[in-house]
């Protein structure tokens, strides 16, 4: 079972480097007004998983810089668990007005995304 799900772990990342999401361009101002709105933003994300490349190709679809954070890092997994409530991925770390939100499922993240950021 290691075997199989290591090698559908390669054609993944092997097809989304192959295929990557068109980035959507900005002008500088807007480009700069984007960073600043997303920079406390985080997404805990594996490389491999299959609904966190889901989120990462919507991010870059939506011209977005997010920091990524790779959950298989034990202090990173241990930051995911204490606060996020679970260890489970792709989950979006909001921090908006001194107040922490943990956005968990890749379709709810996406939303959120186009929802906040994709009009611009």
């Amino acid at each position: 079972m290691k075997f199989i799900r290591w090698i559908l772990a390669r054609l993944i990342l092997f097809f989304n480097f192959a295929f990557p999401a068109s980035r959507k361009k900005h002008n500088a101002a807007v480009q700069q007004q984007l960073d600043l709105q997303t920079q406390a933003l985080k997404l805990y994300q594996y490389p491999a998983c299959p609904f966190c490349v889901k989120v990462r190709r919507g991010i870059r679809r939506l011209g977005l810089n997010i920091e990524l954070v790779d959950a298989k890092q034990e202090q990173n997994k241990q930051i995911l668990a204490s606060q996020g409530g679970k260890i489970k991925v792709p989950c979006l770390r909001i921090e908006q007005d001194n107040k922490v939100t943990w956005l968990y499922e890749s379709n709810d993240i996406l939303a959120y995304l186009q929802d906040n950021y994709g009009q611009q």
